[in-house]
């Protein structure tokens, strides 16, 4: 994990997987009172509107009906697209929030009380909530941006204006001051710790690394439509590690797992996704750049063999497989991955062994081509360590 000066930088640059979330959501029958909770709030936020044209602190003249009307008329369309559809894509979920966004802050200058109007930019937290959970801290500094330029304005209206609030320097910036605790304090708090909650949810408690949640997390981002290069996957099982454990005791073997874990991390090419998804298994998951998936499984295998200042020396079984991430499924990826493994452990470990495409499902790349296929069938080449 890092430490306290680099979290931070960790969590700003942290992507959040959307459609993930969404797809853990609908595993727990979550989607559906969500989706009748949130576009509840379209039906508020038309209450809020409506009440404000009647008032005669609200939206007056033609102008301020006019702007009325178009916001209650959103509100009414999110309510009905939330509660009529299925749960929307990013990009659409994206195009709501800023929408709604424009929407809140029109419909507060447009008030003639600005005092009313000032108070009522705190409405934008509730669409700030939004973006907390699903859209994470990149969309949501961009809503604060937003959010704190409209605090600006319409604070500056009800300072330099007439009605509640005129000329009344001390009141504008108390009212200014009061919005940006909630909405520039305290969502980034609130999203901190959510990220953080989420982080501990992927992570393996011992190692630090990726735990299978969180592996197939991060699988998402090289598969799919979008998805471009030759996908790897190495799976690593430490060889008779049993013994460790019955010789040594369990704090040993503990130990033993958290240095094969450094270990990974310092040979694993710096763009990959190392995990443990087992007692003493281990996936290294990446994009194949100028190096071939053999290379990266030796690596791999060799660091471990070598590691420094263990009781007892420990070596891994490695099964790699490779295929082109827009075409192939991870599920396949990572069989294919985890049957070349069982294959080098039964020779008797401290091996890679790579697996074949299936050529019966997917035209191989022409890397595959290379090197004589040796071994059984479903290895294209076994690699041990030199005597």
């Amino acid at each position: 994990m890092p430490d306290n000066s680099a979290i931070f930088g960790v969590w700003v640059r942290d992507r959040v997987d959307y459609d993930s979330l969404v797809r853990i959501l609908g595993s727990h029958m979550a989607l559906g009172p969500l989706k009748n909770m949130i576009g509840s709030g379209g039906i508020v936020m038309m209450a809020i509107t409506a009440l404000a044209a009647l008032s005669p602190t609200g939206q007056n003249g033609p102008w301020g009906l006019t702007q009325a009307a178009i916001a209650a008329t959103i509100a009414g369309l999110w309510t009905l697209r939330w509660w009529l559809f299925p749960w929307p894509r990013a990009a659409e979920s994206l195009a709501w929030v800023a929408l709604i966004d424009v929407n809140i802050t029109a419909n507060n200058i447009m008030v003639s009380d600005r005092l009313l109007g000032a108070l009522g930019i705190v409405l934008l937290v509730t669409m700030g909530g939004y973006v907390t959970i699903f859209h994470g801290q990149r969309i949501l500094g961009l809503h604060l941006a937003w959010s704190l330029l409209s605090i600006a304005v319409v604070t500056l209206m009800m300072t330099l204006g007439s009605g509640h609030g005129s000329g009344d320097i001390a009141l504008g910036v108390g009212t200014f001051l009061a919005n940006v605790v909630v909405l520039i304090v305290v969502l980034p708090v609130v999203q901190f710790c959510h990220w953080l909650v989420r982080l501990d949810a992927l992570s393996d408690p011992l190692t630090g690394l990726l735990n299978r949640r969180g592996l197939d997390s991060w699988a998402q981002r090289l598969f799919g439509p979008g998805a471009r290069g030759e996908a790897y996957v190495v799976t690593l099982d430490l060889d008779r590690f049993k013994r460790v454990n019955d010789t040594f005791g369990h704090s040993a073997g503990d130990e033993v797992l958290i240095r094969t874990a450094d270990c990974l991390r310092a040979a694993a090419p710096c763009d990959a996704a190392v995990a443990r998804t087992g007692g003493e298994e281990f996936v290294v998951l990446g994009v194949l750049r100028r190096q071939t998936v053999d290379a990266v499984a030796e690596r791999l295998r060799s660091a471990i063999e070598t590691m420094p200042g263990l009781p007892v020396a420990v070596t891994a079984s490695v099964g790699a497989a490779v295929a082109d991430s827009s075409s192939y499924s991870r599920r396949d990826l990572f069989r294919r991955s985890d049957s070349a493994m069982y294959r080098a452990k039964r020779l008797g470990g401290n091996t890679v062994e790579v697996a074949e495409p299936d050529r019966t499902t997917k035209t191989p790349s022409p890397q595959w081509a290379t090197g004589p296929v040796s071994g059984p069938a479903g290895t294209r080449r076994r690699l041990r360590p030199a005597p």
